[in-house]
């Protein structure tokens, strides 16, 4: 049985692999994506990821590009719910991409994207988060505790040495777009950890990706429903991982089925 995901996206500047590798993957494996912006208009990608930041280097790579193309024609894509229109209990799984050019913030700093995943964690649903992503999982809070909805789980991110590099290669051109907040995105979600233990920067690698068939490269942590990735290099392992999440939501009611 197809299962359905939720991608809540800004209305513009995520990131192109974070986004088009993920759907064309579930997608492939007949799951169905809803995209929800902010306004409910078709939202764009960082257009200097199409491109390239710095003399064409350092963008989205050809097949994910291919795949956003593809995806700017997908009717769930160019007519996306809004925000507030989401209903959270309608949906089995939820994945935040990440991006790090300005247009990130409106979605990164949301209330109404705070509290979906609120209510995603509350009750047992499947939650990815990739790069800068689990933002908006470290400023949620757990309306039970108070605490962030990453406190006593076990996550990674954008690494703190992937962020300086980048801000450091292209500063003389691009100013800060490699740094979207003065804090770095890993001291910012380890602050919400409950031990800093729990959070796991795994391999470190600057240029190797992975892809649909080669995850050496890749790194993801798996804790529970919840699995996150650290930048687009880990966006084919982590669609795979979310898909295994979502076989086991569906083995789970077979099974249930079948004591029936």
């Amino acid at each position: 049985m197809p299962r359905t995901i939720l991608f809540p996206l800004p209305d513009r500047d995520f990131d192109v692999t974070e986004v088009a590798v993920p759907w064309k993957l579930l997608t492939e494996a007949g799951h169905r994506v809803v995209f929800a912006t902010e306004t409910g208009t078709t939202p764009a990608a960082d257009p200097l990821l199409l491109t390239g930041v710095v003399f064409g280097t350092l963008g989205a790579r050809a097949e994910p590009i291919r795949f956003y193309r593809e995806l700017e024609q997908a009717p769930a894509f160019r007519r996306p719910l809004r925000w507030s229109d989401a209903d959270p209990a309608a949906y089995h799984a939820l994945y935040l991409a990440g991006g790090h050019a300005q247009g990130m913030k409106p979605y990164l700093e949301s209330d109404l994207v705070a509290r979906l995943a609120i209510a995603f964690f509350a009750r047992g649903a499947p939650v990815a988060a990739i790069c800068h992503g689990a933002l908006v999982l470290a400023r949620a809070a757990d309306p039970t505790t108070g605490r962030s909805l990453l406190h006593g789980r076990r996550t990674t991110c954008l690494p703190k040495y992937m962020e300086r590099s980048a801000w450091l290669a292209t500063v003389w051109r691009r100013g800060q777009y490699f740094r979207t907040y003065p804090t770095y995105v890993e001291d910012e979600v380890k602050a919400a950890l409950a031990v800093p233990e729990d959070f796991e920067r795994g391999p470190r690698a600057l240029f190797a990706r992975g892809t649909r068939d080669d995850h050496r490269a890749a790194f993801v942590v798996e804790d529970g429903v919840y699995v996150s990735g650290r930048w687009p290099g880990d966006a084919y392992l982590l669609a795979e991982k979310l898909g295994d999440r979502l076989a086991a939501l569906e083995e789970k009611a077979h099974g249930g089925t079948q004591t029936a």
